[in-house]
């Protein structure tokens, strides 16, 4: 699947949870949230469903996704909830990090790229963890 069609995909399925309500953390997301501290940054965060959380926490976070939807919906709770939670549309197969974060976060992301780019990003998270920091990553 192109990048075009999993983006398309993903929308469509955010769309149909937005419309339902449905923002549940996953096992792996309940796992990682104690450790989600400071400046935080979610790539790939889907609805954000963690960004939120952390930052209800009292994290700083920087949500990125490729979703339109799911970055709407992060803005939107954002603003209501007055939340230090900042949502950036963009595509993740060109995407550089900027910034030092204490904390990393690549949930179900990796998978979505060849081994060259995966690999990329690893090297790019962990050059740009702070010192102490942490990134929690699966795939």
């Amino acid at each position: 699947m192109d990048a075009n069609h999993s983006i398309a995909f993903f929308d469509n399925q955010f769309q149909k949870q937005v419309s339902e309500q449905s923002f549940a953390l996953n096992a792996f997301e309940h796992a990682a949230l104690p450790y989600l501290l400071g400046s935080v940054l979610d790539l790939g965060c889907g609805l954000g469903n963690l960004a939120v959380e952390a930052a209800r926490r009292g994290a700083s976070v920087v949500a990125v996704d490729a979703s339109p939807t799911a970055i709407a919906h992060i803005q939107r709770v954002a603003e209501q909830e007055k939340l230090v939670l900042r949502g950036v549309q963009t595509g993740l197969s060109g995407y550089r990090i900027d910034g030092l974060y204490d904390t990393i976060v690549a949930i179900g992301l990796l998978m979505f790229f060849g081994r060259e780019r995966a690999l990329e990003l690893l090297d790019e998270i962990q050059q740009h963890v702070k010192p102490g920091g942490r990134a929690a990553i699966n795939v």
